[in-house]
């Protein structure tokens, strides 16, 4: 077996072993995501959701935009919570804007970026401010502007069950049983992302990404890509956006911050598998342009 592997291309062993640490740092994620989504499908309906949920549209706007702040959650294992949610009826110009927040503004991310760019407040504070104007420009345009549904046809009434009869721990059994169920739905689209993201990593070299970034527009536009390609985990991009910063500067790795949680590899195939093919387009496409603006605007160019 040793000798098997020490005839395998220097690349080939590269690509395996990113593969193997993108995997093992966003599966516990994943795991607490589908954990939070089984509880969520057996102890919330969705007469508690319009119960809670503040009746003004903005208002649940920035209820989604902010709830992400006490309700942390990374960007590997939001995308279960999220659909759980819509299911649940919870309006999607509230889910959205919790899907695009949720893995930057939670206290643990904010401080690694804080830490990472020794001990600046200016980098934590722009990429906080630049992922709630994503999620409150996402949640206008859904609340005001959207009217079809953004979940697939088969996602929409796939897990419509009554579980008000059941008790104690019986409840919490099924609640377990969901876990599971939507630990392996989407674990599967995570492994498929995660071996594109490590071979990205090995054969896309970064080095033609930094000859062809000079130009500020080109800069971010590039580092938005770099961030899809990577696949970072929210806790750790940080600490890559520093190592970047002296080759593209601070609006570029701005981009890099902003964008990474809201849409990477990883992401982007768990989305495919529960939203509309047209919604992830216009998502990916309204997120890019606001964060492309907003570098700009930050960045003085």
């Amino acid at each position: 077996m040793t000798d098997l592997f020490q005839n395998l291309p220097t690349s080939i062993l590269q690509a395996g072993a990113i593969f193997l640490s993108i995997m093992i740092e966003a599966l516990p994620f994943v795991l607490i995501g589908s954990i939070i989504s089984g509880f969520i499908e057996v102890y919330i309906t969705p007469d508690m959701v319009h119960r809670y949920l503040p009746q003004n549209k903005f208002l649940r706007i920035l209820f989604g935009t902010f709830i992400g702040f006490i309700f942390p959650s990374c960007e590997c294992g939001i995308v279960p919570i999220v659909n759980r949610l819509l299911e649940k009826k919870v309006p999607n110009y509230t889910a959205i804007p919790f899907l695009a927040t949720a893995p930057v503004i939670n206290p643990i991310v904010l401080f690694a970026t804080f830490t990472a760019f020794g001990n600046s407040v200016k980098f934590a504070l722009y990429r906080a401010l630049g992922s709630i104007l994503v999620a409150l420009v996402l949640g206008i345009v859904l609340a005001f502007f959207q009217t079809d549904s953004i979940l697939k046809e088969n996602q929409i009434h796939q897990h419509e069950h009554d579980f008000s009869d059941k008790k104690g721990w019986t409840k919490v059994g099924y609640a377990l049983i969901q876990a599971i169920d939507e630990f392996f739905d989407t674990g599967r689209y995570l492994v498929f992302g995660c071996l594109f993201a490590s071979l990205v990593q090995v054969y896309v070299p970064t080095s033609v990404l930094t000859t062809i970034g000079h130009n500020p527009i080109t800069a971010i536009l590039l580092m938005m890509v770099l961030a899809f390609l990577l696949s970072l985990c929210s806790e750790a991009d940080a600490f890559i956006g520093a190592s970047l910063l002296s080759s593209f500067g601070f609006a570029p790795v701005m981009a890099f911050l902003i964008i990474g949680p809201m849409i990477d590899i990883k992401n982007l195939l768990m989305m495919k598998h529960y939203f509309k093919p047209r919604f992830i387009l216009q998502f990916i496409c309204l997120i890019s342009l606001v964060i492309l603006g907003y570098c700009l605007l930050i960045g003085g160019f």
